[in-house]
């Protein structure tokens, strides 16, 4: 089963491979979201979020792919 956890991160746009948004954690840890919120799309918002490891696969060669189930900015 996959592993729910909060995060305070920070969201940044990355322009590898035509360009995408990535999370990273206060730990330096790099998520994929699978689902990121019009909301959050925004280089450099902070922001705590609840994610999912997701089983979905990527074409991005960064980050662990996830779900971000909620947030607060």
């Amino acid at each position: 089963m996959a592993r729910t956890k909060k995060i305070n991160a920070t969201i940044v746009w990355n322009d590898l491979e035509g360009g995408f948004w990535g999370i990273i954690d206060e730990n330096g840890n790099e998520w994929l979201p699978v689902n990121l919120p019009e909301q959050l799309k925004s280089n450099g918002k902070k922001a705590r979020l609840m994610i999912r490891e997701s089983e979905e696969g990527s074409m991005f060669m960064w980050g662990t792919p996830v779900k971000v189930l909620a947030f607060e900015t």
